[in-house]
């Protein structure tokens, strides 16, 4: 049995525990990165920083394997003593009944020759005699009913137990993996890493340009005469960019605690509450098989006192804690808390916590209060499957207590019974351990927006805080809407592009802004659905050539209404109909790599406009799905969203048959966006920011060129409870961190 696990576990790979970009892809994605305005300082920077990560990283995953062997090692330990103890109860069964045979057949001859001369007289000799065999008869039959006792009584709960142990020792290892696979791959430690990554290309890139720009402010600041407008200029290039680096770092910062804060729960709790699950009856069984033991032994064994306590002694140090604590201790390497992951500022940036500025401080606090209020609600949520995991724990513990009766029926059905209550304990187990992973994730974010905004607040004292918007909110007023003869709406939107000369749509464009500056942590953004009265009076001055988002504050989940309903009313899909088999087809193929290669070579016959428009589109939903532990859109869900309004089947297809095939392509697109669509590089034409500002110098009707048939008025602002382990236990004194080694600086 010990094999076929560890065989198992050989198959445990690291696909298996990261949802790999392609192991084999990584190294090749990274020269594609080219952020603008990087220097050749900047690139051997981030390789560097890309190394230490990636060696950090196969140093969990080594650690990860290793505790899935350790475990395998301690089921083969626990399997072979109950099997060494079974095998001794039945040698000594026979020992003992050959023995109380023996005493019995003494006992029948010199009975037979006493009865020769019956005492009298009171003679102590034969009273003597009488009391030796009387006493010797006893000890027979004791010694008889011991024999018994180790045959029956006390073999069959062992190997009940054995049965039991095995099951929850499977169990237990699948329950490592998922558990390994939610830390490493979800609110885990590798996708958390990923996502580390993605912010921290984009705050170097910021940072970059930042730096750049600073320093052509200072050029500029040297030429004396002329320069005011240039000074000017270049003060507003700066400002607007260090503001996006703040976004990135703090994205950067908080992704990285989450990170840390997922590692330090599976090794701080997860891994006891764990290694408890899996020992869920094992000890108790033992104690009462050596406790039944023992009371035989007791009532007619008293000159065997001294024998009998220190088997005693060691039966009350049967302790599930302390077991498990000391193959902690004996194996430290391997269950010991890995290094954090350090943060890696990019050359000149001093700046090394979360801020709240003024220009975000708005921003942050709500994003604090969104957290605030999630987090009660899953610790809530929490806390619930926790009694409900007593509940089911204590009926297991209650069943493994029975002893199976001797009918093979009535055998077959408790073995089913005890089936289905360990898969409905250890699903119960996985759903707490992972809701409380979440929840210290969103803790970790929770603890350093608080901390952020406290310091702002302390800062910047009773200053108003709608003052920074004020100041970079740009209203362009008195330019009448012109009526394209194309229909934004309802209407075929390459046309509409061609015509209004806009890039991208204005209602696409002015919905994303508005989503990235106010909904990135909304829960259930675009799943909720808005007030559709709302949704149409934005659809009607979108129409209009308007910009209803730039003026008004609008509920969140109207303005993703009207997002998904402008893509629901095109004439002609995003995806043209002509294209949905090919489509479809490719996202069947297992492999990524392939997979997006394909996906990219029918892209490409799309005309440029609807490629750009699509870029635009899957960067923005990507960015959406990297804040799902707060938003809870993970790619699927978005997939499940948007599927049917951008890719859609011919008339006589079934539509109900055709989703789940649509949603998978539109998860796939989602996460491999960067590797279908070409990059600005290869294809010029907006691109979507991740760190969006309120300053619409981009956005304006002045910086749009319209051909002569119309323009648009644009404006805008833009451990685990088991009864034989309580959760509040003070940590296990094997759970160490390893010792950070500075490594020696780069050359």
């Amino acid at each position: 049995m010990s094999e076929s696990v560890l065989e198992q576990r050989e198959k445990f790979s690291l696909g298996d525990v990261i949802p790999r970009r392609k192991q084999q892809d990584y190294k090749q994605s990274q020269p594609e990165f080219r952020p603008v305005g990087a220097t050749m300082s900047m690139n051997v920077k981030l390789k560097r920083g890309v190394v230490d990560y990636d060696t950090q990283i196969k140093e969990v995953r080594t650690q990860l394997l290793d505790q899935l062997k350790v475990l395998d090692l301690q089921l083969e330990q626990k399997t072979q003593q109950l099997q060494d103890l079974t095998d001794y109860l039945r040698r000594r069964s026979e020992i003992e009944g050959e023995y109380a045979r023996s005493l019995d057949k003494l006992a029948e001859r010199f009975t037979s020759k006493t009865k020769k001369y019956e005492p009298c007289g009171g003679q102590s000799v034969a009273q003597c005699w009488q009391v030796l065999l009387a006493h010797t008869r006893q000890e027979s039959r004791d010694h008889s009913g011991l024999s018994d006792l180790c045959n029956s009584s006390l073999t069959q709960p062992l190997t009940h137990c054995l049965e039991v142990t095995q099951r929850l020792a499977k169990k237990g290892l699948w329950l490592v993996c998922e558990i390994i696979i939610f830390v490493c791959a979800c609110v885990r430690v590798c996708v958390c890493v990923c996502v580390c990554t993605q912010a921290w290309r984009t705050y170097y890139q910021y940072h970059t340009e930042y730096v750049s720009a600073e320093g052509k402010l200072k050029e500029a600041e040297k030429q004396k005469q002329g320069a005011s407008k240039k000074i000017e200029k270049r003060q507003g290039k700066v400002q607007e960019i260090q503001l996006k680096c703040t976004k990135a770092r703090n994205d950067y910062l908080l992704n990285l605690a989450a990170a840390n804060a997922s590692m330090n729960k599976y090794y701080l709790q997860d891994l006891s509450s764990l290694l408890d699950c899996s020992d869920v009856g094992y000890h108790q069984s033992l104690t009462r098989v050596l406790r039944s033991y023992l009371s035989s032994r007791t009532r007619w064994q008293q000159d065997l006192t001294g024998g009998l306590q220190q088997l005693h002694t060691a039966l009350s140090g049967l302790d599930q804690s302390q077991d498990r604590d000391n193959m902690l201790q004996t194996y430290n390497n391997i269950f010991c808390l890995p290094l954090k992951f350090q943060y890696q500022p990019h050359d000149g940036d001093q700046v090394c916590e979360v801020s709240a500025e003024q220009e975000i401080r708005s921003e942050m606090e709500t994003r604090f209060h969104q957290l605030q209020s999630k987090l009660m609600g899953f610790i809530l949520e929490t806390d619930e499957v926790h009694a409900k995991l007593i509940h089911q724990s204590i009926k297991l513990n209650h069943f493994t207590d029975e002893v199976r009766p001797h009918s093979p029926q009535i055998n077959l059905d408790s073995s089913l019974l005890m089936e289905k209550n360990v898969f409905l304990f250890f699903q119960k187990v996985k759903d707490y351990l992972c809701k409380s992973s979440l929840v210290s994730k969103l803790q970790a974010k929770h603890d350093l927006l608080k901390v952020a905004v406290g310091n702002a607040e302390v800062t910047n004292g009773n200053q108003p805080r709608q003052n920074a918007k004020k100041t970079v909110r740009v209203r362009r007023k008195g330019q009448p809407g012109v009526t394209f003869t194309h229909k934004l709406f309802t209407g075929d939107m390459l046309s509409f592009i061609q015509a209004s000369g806009q890039e991208i749509p204005v209602v696409v464009e002015s919905c994303i802004r508005f989503i990235n500056l106010n909904g990135l942590h909304h829960e259930g953004i675009f799943r909720v659905p808005g007030a559709q009265a709302e949704i149409n009076s934005l659809r009607d001055a979108f129409e209009r050539g308007e910009d209803p988002l730039a003026d008004s504050d609008w509920d969140m989940d109207t303005v993703a209404g009207v997002l998904k309903l402008y893509f629901r009313k095109l004439e002609n899909p995003l995806f043209p109909q002509s294209t949905t088999a090919q489509l479809l087809e490719c996202a069947q193929i297992d492999n990524e790599t392939e997979r997006a290669a394909k996906l990219k070579s029918v892209v490409s016959s799309y005309p440029s406009p609807v490629i750009v428009v699509m870029r635009y589109l899957f960067a923005f939903l990507h960015h959406v799905s990297q804040y799902s532990d707060e938003n809870m859109m993970q790619p699927y869900n978005l997939a499940v969203c948007f599927g049917p309004s951008l890719v859609r089947g011919s008339s006589d297809e079934d539509v109900v048959t055709l989703q789940p095939q649509i949603n998978n392509l539109v998860n796939s697109i989602i996460v491999q966006h960067e590797s279908i669509f070409p990059s600005a590089t290869e294809l010029p034409g907006p691109a979507y920011e991740k760190c969006m500002t309120l300053k619409l110098d981009d956005c304006s009707s002045s910086s749009r060129q319209f051909p002569a048939g119309g323009g648009v008025n644009l404006a805008g602002k833009f451990t685990l409870n088991i009864p034989m382990s309580p959760l509040d236990r003070p940590l296990s004194p094997g759970y160490l961190r390893k010792e950070y080694v500075a490594p020696p600086p780069h050359l």
